[in-house]
């Protein structure tokens, strides 16, 4: 995940595993640019909150836009019949628009009611009273950030982990840039991809990915970056050409995966100018984010890529991501930008 000093896949296991257990805050107020660990706690709050037989009478679901603060309250003012819990969930809270009167509520919750607060990538803020006001009850806050593009594959290999199943790095790379960093299209096709997995099969190869997923490492931007380290044009044009024509390619994000790369690049590049023989520690900084398995391939890069060409490389992302993001781009279109992009960097 992004940078935070709360461990949100940690914090959401907890809340899941309590709330199995019977075990509920007063109010939850989920939120985040990444909805994935928000809707697994909601989820599980609302299957284990009430009893399925006694739901039409203690449980209330509403939606932000349809819905006022002084209904909430309402609702989370009353006592369960023959139950021992009344549940209100509020969905899409982030179209609330007096969602800030719900502090009043958080100011005296009744312990017999549990009130979830669900924002549809969206958050509140922090500074006023009622993000105050459900951390004074003891309610659970989970703010869940967008992952970005280079934690994808470290994020599908800790899945896959608590999936009792290893997945090697460069099949979990190949996966992440067909799914994107949307976590919710992560699980799907892992699910997808675990069964049609053969019976005892425990580890995932770029083979599996490839025949499951409905991608080809051959013709991806994860091999374009290798092809592109490699300074091997001929391959690298052929691959820019092949992502470039397909239904879903998007520049932003070609452009975004090979930055990640150059950028990382550029850090190695000077690391070694300053200690031409680094030691694992200096390199797994410079390297933030990279399996060691693919060391290898930055060794090459920086060969083929020191600083000043590095920087060039990086002025020409820079460049066109403008351009794919519809400024100056003229008339060419994402694939034919993606192949003149490719053509610059490796002459430069």
């Amino acid at each position: 995940m992004a940078k935070s000093s709360v461990n949100i896949p940690a914090l959401c296991g907890q809340l899941v595993e309590d709330a199995r257990a019977g075990v509920f805050k007063p109010v939850y107020l989920l939120m985040g640019d990444e909805p994935y660990y928000p809707d697994l706690v909601c989820s599980a709050v609302m299957e284990h909150c009430v009893d399925e037989s006694f739901k039409d009478f203690n449980e209330y679901i509403y939606y932000g836009a349809d819905t006022d603060a002084e209904t909430i309250v309402s609702s989370a003012r009353q006592y369960p019949m023959m139950s021992d819990r009344t549940l209100v969930v509020v969905k899409e809270a982030q179209l609330m628009k007096d969602i800030e009167q719900l502090q009043y509520y958080c100011q005296q919750p009744l312990d017999s009611t549990v009130l979830v607060v669900l924002l549809h990538k969206g958050t509140v803020d922090k500074r006023k009273a009622f993000y105050k006001s459900v951390q004074k009850c003891g309610g659970a806050i989970v703010e869940s950030p967008a992952l970005r593009d280079y934690e994808i594959a470290d994020w599908i290999v800790r899945h896959f982990r608590s999936r009792g199943l290893t997945i090697s790095p460069e099949a979990a790379s190949l996966m992440g840039e067909s799914t994107g960093t949307e976590l919710s299209t992560i699980v799907v096709e892992t699910d997808k991809l675990v069964k049609n997995l053969p019976e005892g099969v425990d580890t995932v190869t770029v083979s599996d990915v490839e025949r499951n997923v409905g991608i080809s490492r051959q013709f991806s931007v994860f091999e374009l970056n290798r092809e592109l380290a490699a300074r091997n044009a001929s391959k690298a044009l052929r691959i820019a050409a092949h992502v470039g024509s397909a239904a879903r390619f998007a520049m932003p994000m070609a452009v975004s995966v090979i930055f990640s790369q150059f950028y990382k690049v550029l850090r190695y590049g000077a690391l070694l100018q300053r200690s031409p023989r680094p030691s694992a520690e200096e390199k797994a900084v410079a390297l933030a984010g990279v399996n060691p398995y693919f060391y290898r391939d930055y060794d090459m890069a920086v060969r083929n890529y020191p600083l000043p060409k590095c920087m060039k490389v990086i002025s020409l992302l820079t460049e066109y991501d403008y351009k794919g993001k519809g400024g100056d781009g003229g008339d060419m279109d994402d694939g034919t930008l993606l192949v003149e992009m490719v053509t610059k960097i490796l002459n430069v």
